[in-house]
Order: structure tokens, then C-alpha cells, then sequence
């Protein structure tokens, strides 16, 4: 794939898991992290080790750049900054920021986060490359699943109700570099171990409407405390899209 194209992720890993084994065939591709993967609670840096949230992010993004050379994977790579969980508090900024970096880079597709109330990151990851992608004039635009809530836990790599998916079965050698490419992120060995490594799925991103429920029920980061509930995600991105829209 020669065209310039983007990948935009909320956190390290994320790019590994959602899309691994096809990141090797891009020639011109940009990833942009929007978040530095290092919640400031410190819980995650403690329980890996680390005793500040600084020394957590660079410990992760060594591991992102350790698992895209396992994986062949040639790109640019660029980080917006914001602090893990909290991407949904500086939306408008990120996506004219997101904006610019997509403009500079000459991307023509964008491949990020769906919107399914997993995490808020990758929720608030999905508006701001929306936005980003309006702002730049960018009309392809494609999305992939991580997780959402279901009856029994998490619903893995598996999207809401929407647009048909393309799924891509990938080969014995494809899975066996992406497991190769998930053992690089050592501090998130525990939960990158519950993934399925036999597909990747993408489908064009509908318009989300970023205010409503991604689906009935609770979202999954209001089970695990992860830095907001739905009624501030859905004040967030009423802001957002008002302050964007001007």
C-alpha cells in the first residue's frame, strides 16, 4: 500500500492488536498515539513496576517500537501527549492537533478506534480522529474493534451493530508474529494474553453519534473505574462537537 495513510491509537499496543498483521504492508504509514499510555493514578506503573508515570510511558513506547520491528513494520511515529484516561478531557485540542499531523503527513486513509464504550480513550480516540479527519478533508476513514461490555465480561475484537466488516483470517505465520509482536508489551502481558490472534476486522467508520449510548447498557469503563462514567463521556463530546463545529 503506497498511498500515505494514518493509523491513529489510543494507547501502545493497541496498533498490535487491531491490526498487526497488515501493518507490514503499508509503505507510507504514520502512527499517531494520542495518549502516553501512563494513567496518573500510577496503579497501572506500580503494579508493572514503575514508580512514576513518566518512566511507565517510556517503558511502554519502548515496547511499541520493540514489537513493530518483530513485526516488520516501517512508519512514522508521533505522540499527541495526552495523559492515558484522560484523552476525553482535551478532545477539541487533540483533533486540531490530530489535524495538522494528518495534513503534514499527506495521509489519504486514516484507520482508528470504533466507537463501542470500551475504554474512554479509545472512545474519545474515535471522535477526535472523526473530527481530525473533517478538518483535514480526509474521506476514508476505517475503523477496528478492540472490546466492549457484554452479558459475561468483555465481548473481544468483535464490533457493534454497523456496517459490514471485512474480516481477514489471518495465516499460521501472520499469527504467529503477531503473538511474536504482543510479547514485546511486557508490562501488558496479563491482558493481551485474552486476545484471539486468528483475525482482524475493519469496516468503514460510520457517522457515530458520540453523544448516544454505543449500546444498551453500562459501558465497560464504568465497571472498572476508569476515569469516567457515560454521563460525563456524553457532556465531554456534546462540548467537543460544539467547540469543533465552529
Amino acid at each position: 500500500m503506497e498511498a500515505p495513510a494514518a493509523l491513529v491509537i489510543a494507547h501502545p499496543d493497541d496498533e498490535t492488536l487491531a491490526a498487526g498483521a497488515v501493518l507490514p504492508l503499508f509503505r507510507n504509514l504514520l502512527i499517531v498515539q494520542v495518549t502516553d499510555g501512563a494513567p496518573r493514578n500510577l496503579a497501572d506503573a506500580n503494579a508493572a513496576g514503575f514508580a512514576t508515570a513518566g518512566t511507565y510511558a517510556e517503558a511502554r513506547a519502548h515496547e511499541l517500537q520493540a514489537a513493530l520491528s518483530i513485526g516488520g513494520v516501517h512508519a512514522q511515529r508521533t505522540t499527541l501527549g495526552a495523559a492515558d484516561q484522560g484523552a476525553a478531557h482535551a478532545m477539541p485540542e487533540l483533533a486540531r492537533a490530530l489535524a495538522a499531523v494528518l495534513q503534514e503527513h499527506g495521509a489519504q486513509a486514516i484507520l482508528t478506534h470504533a466507537y463501542e464504550g470500551g475504554h474512554p480513550d479509545h472512545d474519545a480516540t474515535a471522535l477526535i480522529t472523526a473530527a481530525a479527519a473533517r478538518l483535514a478533508g480526509i474521506e476514508t476513514l476505517v475503523e477496528f474493534p478492540l472490546y466492549h461490555a457484554a452479558e459475561q465480561g468483555w465481548a473481544l475484537a468483535t464490533f457493534l451493530p454497523g456496517p459490514e466488516a471485512t474480516t481477514l483470517d489471518l495465516t499460521p505465520e501472520e499469527r504467529a508474529r503477531k503473538r511474536a509482536m504482543l510479547a514485546a508489551f511486557t508490562t501488558q502481558r496479563s491482558t493481551l494474553a485474552q486476545f484471539p490472534v486468528a483475525q482482524e476486522r475493519f469496516r468503514p467508520a460510520p457517522a457515530h453519534d458520540f453523544t448516544a449510548p454505543p449500546h444498551p447498557g453500562q459501558p465497560l469503563y464504568e465497571r472498572h473505574g476508569w476515569g469516567l462514567d457515560f454521563p460525563r463521556w456524553q457532556a465531554l463530546a456534546a462540548a467537543a462537537r460544539d467547540a469543533l463545529a465552529e
